[in-house]
């Protein structure tokens, strides 16, 4: 054999494994994607009890429901009024800021810039 036969033999040899190797992790993987699919499928039958007294959908809301989503959105208010105030002081200290450059007196006398 010439040296080109044992390489393309060799080559041909190594792929036909690889494909091989790579057929067996795909079928190992996809039982266990199929186990893990179940298992997020179907819950326990106390759970599954224990969701289907909870509530209809057409049943109105337990007073724990009501008075935890007034909580929920109370304390969201809360977060905006407090950032907005945030940052409504951050740009009243930047006027500030800017109005202190403008009045106070220079010693060369030169005008900052955005000052008339």
């Amino acid at each position: 054999m010439t040296w080109r036969q044992v390489f393309l033999l060799s080559g041909f040899s190594a792929l036909v494994l690889m494909s091989m190797l790579r057929e067996g992790t795909t079928q190992a993987a996809g039982e266990e994607a199929s186990e893990d699919a179940k298992q997020k499928i179907f819950m326990q039958e106390s759970d599954a009890s224990n969701f289907l007294k909870r509530r209809g959908k057409r049943s109105p809301k337990s007073q724990d429901e009501v008075n935890a989503e007034g909580r929920q959105e109370l304390r969201a208010d809360e977060l905006r009024r407090e950032y907005h105030e945030e940052q409504r002081n951050e740009f009243e200290n930047f006027v500030e800021e800017q109005n202190d450059d403008c009045n106070a007196p220079e010693e060369n006398h030169l005008v900052p810039p955005g000052c008339t």
